[in-house]
C-alpha cells in the first residue's frame, strides 16, 4: 500500500465546515469528516437533509429553509447545498465562519462537463463567494464493474493532499476540484494537477428500456470504452487510475472572445444610433 499520510494537522486548528449533495447520512459524507478530523478539531457538518445530486449552484427562494440540529456539531438543512454552506457561514457559524469548506466525498466523479450540474461543486463554490477557501472532493466508481465505491481511496490520500493545497497560495475566485479514480489505494497510479477536460459528445447515449406496463422510460450513459481523453485533463487522470487536481474558477469569462464582441457591440451602438 502506498505510505501513510503520517501527521497532517493544519496550523492553528482551523474551523472547518464540512458539507455534500448526497445527504447528511450519505457514506461519503462519514469519510469526509474523517479525512476533516484528520486536519482539525473544529469541524462542523452542515448538510442537506435528502439528496441533492445535480442541484447545480440552486437556491431555495420561494421556500423556507428548514434546519434540523443533529447534534452538536451536525445540522441538517432541508435546501440544496448552497443553502447548506450560507446558512453555515451567515447564521449558524456565524460568530466563528470557517475557514475552509470541504465538499463531499461525493458518489461518483465530479469531472468534465460534470462541474457544471454538480451539487457538490456548487458547495465550494458557494464557500469561495463567501470568501472561504474550499475544495471539492469525489469518489469515482463504475469503472471496475463490481459497483464498490471504494471510499477508502479518499480516505487514505484525501487528508495529506488537502494539508498541501492549504499551505499554498490560492488566486482569488478559485476553488479546487479533487477527483479519486476508482482503483483501491494500492492501485493508484499517482495525483495529477489537470485542467477540465471535455468529453466526446459522440460517446453519449440513451437507452430507451420499457416498465412493466409497457411505458417506455430513459437512460443516459457514456461509453467509457470509446473514450480516449487528452493529456493533462481530469477524464484522462481519472481513466488512467490517477488522482485529479483541478483549480475551477467562478469568473466563466472568455476573455479571448472580448475582442471580437467589442466589434459587433460597436457596430451594433452604430446602427442602432446609441452613444454608449
Amino acid at each position: 500500500m502506498n505510505p501513510g499520510p503520517g501527521p497532517v494537522r493544519l496550523p492553528g486548528n482551523p474551523r472547518i465546515l464540512v458539507t455534500n449533495d448526497d445527504g447528511i447520512h450519505a457514506p461519503g459524507i462519514a469519510s469526509l469528516e474523517t479525512i476533516a478530523r484528520a486536519l482539525s478539531d473544529d469541524v462542523w457538518v452542515i448538510a442537506p437533509l435528502a439528496e441533492q445530486s445535480g442541484a447545480s449552484h440552486s437556491l431555495t427562494l420561494h421556500a423556507p429553509l428548514r434546519v434540523r440540529k443533529e447534534d452538536d456539531r451536525h445540522f441538517a438543512v432541508q435546501g440544496t447545498p448552497t443553502d447548506c454552506v450560507s446558512m453555515a457561514i451567515k447564521h449558524i457559524l456565524a460568530d466563528h465562519p470557517p475557514a475552509l469548506v470541504l465538499s463531499g466525498v461525493n458518489h461518483g466523479s465530479n469531472i468534465a462537463e460534470d462541474v457544471t450540474y454538480s451539487g457538490t461543486i456548487a458547495a465550494a463554490m458557494e464557500g469561495t463567494t463567501l470568501g472561504v477557501r474550499s475544495i471539492a472532493l469525489s469518489q469515482a466508481f463504475g469503472f471496475k464493474g463490481d459497483g464498490r465505491l471504494r471510499l477508502q481511496t479518499a480516505e487514505h490520500f484525501g487528508p495529506r493532499l488537502v494539508s498541501e493545497l492549504w499551505e499554498r497560495p490560492w488566486a482569488e475566485g478559485v476553488l479546487i476540484n479533487i477527483n479519486f479514480p476508482d482503483r483501491d489505494p494500492d492501485d493508484v497510479a499517482g495525483i495529477e494537477a489537470t485542467r477540465q477536460g471535455r468529453r466526446d459528445q459522440s460517446n453519449l447515449y440513451i437507452e430507451q428500456r420499457t416498465d412493466p406496463r409497457g411505458g417506455a422510460y430513459y437512460w443516459l450513459g457514456i461509453n467509457r470504452k470509446l473514450s480516449n481523453p487528452p493529456e493533462g485533463t481530469d477524464l484522462r487522470a481519472i481513466y488512467s487510475g490517477r488522482i485529479s487536481v483541478t483549480p475551477l474558477h467562478l469568473d466563466l469569462t472568455q476573455t479571448d472572445s472580448l475582442a471580437i464582441l467589442r466589434g459587433a457591440v460597436e457596430e451594433a451602438r452604430a446602427g442602432l444610433g446609441l452613444s454608449g
